[in-house]
């Protein structure tokens, strides 16, 4: 019995020691902590239908807002690499006034960007990956937004984990695009086939990740 528990223990260290967090927002050709709401630990959450899903676990307040102009780079790095498989994806939240004092409640995000799947073999784009960026849409309003990014781990069959982090930015210049916008919870459901596939048997010959169709502005 001590033997199965020590092996018990060594499996959960391992399983922990796996995950990673979101810790550092890339704006342009700059990088910053700071303007990151930084999770309190690299515990994934696990309810697609609770607050956490929007920016983690009582996240850390961010103590800066960063400046992103429209065709910028923006995205998150890693403290690690992305063991996980699953797919990722990095929505834009306009606040109401300041990001700082923004919640994330409302039908305010949008998808700019996600990362899927290849076949033959199957395998998930992000798979090793340290960083991911995408681009700021010409047509985004100007504004003060929640940037943010979510990677979901499918490792475990039927369990998804949402691997979750936020930024504060305000996005310049004078776009009049107008994204159709989803709410956080609300964006998914936990019967999503992205999100309740079995990764390994059968082996999947398409996938869809899970949200609304990236806008591209």
């Amino acid at each position: 019995m001590k033997l199965l528990n020590l092996i018990a223990l060594v499996a959960i260290a391992q399983s922990a020691s796996a995950h990673y967090i979101w810790t550092t927002l890339v704006a342009g050709g700059t990088q910053s902590t700071a303007a990151v709401r930084q999770p309190i630990n690299n515990s994934p959450v696990t309810s697609v239908t609770s607050n956490d899903i929007r920016c983690n676990t009582s996240p850390g307040a961010a103590t800066a807002t960063a400046d992103v102009a429209p065709g910028a780079t923006v995205g998150f790095g890693l403290d690690n690499t992305l063991y996980h498989q699953g797919p990722a994806a990095i929505y834009l939240g306009k606040a109401p006034s300041t990001a700082a004092s923004w919640d994330g409640s409302g039908s305010s995000w949008f998808k700019i960007a996600e990362w899927g799947a290849t076949f033959n073999p199957f395998k998930f784009t992000d798979e090793g990956a340290s960083q991911l960026t995408t681009t700021i849409p010409a047509s985004t309003p100007p504004g003060e937004y929640l940037l943010r990014i979510e990677q979901i781990g499918l490792h475990v069959a039927g369990a998804p984990q949402w691997y979750i982090s936020c930024a504060q930015i305000k996005v310049t210049g004078s776009g009049g695009g107008n994204p159709p916008k989803v709410s956080i919870p609300g964006y998914v459901q936990a019967s999503d086939p992205g999100l309740t596939v079995n990764i390994y048997n059968p082996v999947p010959t398409s996938y869809t990740v899970p949200g609304p169709s990236v806008w591209h502005g």
